[in-house]
């Protein structure tokens, strides 16, 4: 298993500075998402929205919750992968052109590709080491 503090090192030396800066939500920001959505966001995932959702990486874009109107916004992301048919028992993480990687109720990470459950990760810090790294 990817040790959180050692991926988010190396997600700090990828990131790609981009000309705006995104910015970290806070707890509050996050509970008020979870209240629009109607998901609890615990553990990992909690985690890698307050230290890692303002880094820019490769080609995948994980979902942010502290701008509403981006295309990345987790309320939004949601409600689309919802409506194409993934399960309410996924929370969807990251769009991909055919999918989304999502998180299912142990917090393991799985890909979920026209309409088809398809590998997975452990955590969401090996999905990041593994496949947002590398994107």
């Amino acid at each position: 298993m990817a040790e959180k503090v050692t991926v988010l090192e190396m997600l700090h030396e990828k990131h790609q500075k981009p000309i705006v800066a995104l910015e970290l939500p806070d707890d509050d920001l996050i509970t008020e998402v979870e209240e629009m959505i109607y998901v609890q966001i615990r553990g990992d995932f909690r985690d890698f929205l307050l230290e890692a959702s303002d880094l820019v990486i490769g080609t995948l874009e994980p979902v942010t919750v502290t701008e509403p109107g981006s295309h990345t916004y987790l309320p939004d992301v949601a409600s689309d992968a919802w409506a194409e048919g993934l399960s309410r028992e996924l929370l969807p993480f990251c769009k991909t052109p055919t999918g989304y990687y999502c998180l299912d109720l142990e917090d393991e990470v799985i890909l979920w590709e026209n309409g088809k459950i398809l590998g997975g990760w452990n955590s969401i810090w090996s999905w990041a080491e593994e496949v947002w790294c590398n994107s």
